[in-house]
């Protein structure tokens, strides 16, 4: 059984919203994950969007997962 996970594998936390980068979650949420239930997690990933909106840099690079979701549209 797999988890659902919002990792993108940029890790690394801004320390003015406390939120990954890459992901959204905090260092709690990311350190908990595996330990939540599925309804905890799915409540998390539907605010990470809001909270990626107010970091203060954007990844600069395609990632692994916008790769993966490009080359289904495209293939």
């Amino acid at each position: 059984m797999s988890i659902q996970s919002p990792c993108i594998l940029i890790c690394s936390i801004d320390m003015k919203t406390g939120y990954c980068f890459g992901c959204g979650r905090t260092r709690d949420e990311i350190a908990g994950w595996t330990g939540y239930s599925d309804q905890t997690r799915s409540t998390i990933m539907a605010d990470l969007p809001a909270r990626l909106e107010t970091v203060e840099r954007k990844p600069r690079r395609e990632t692994r997962r916008q790769r993966m979701a490009r080359e289904q549209q495209d293939g």
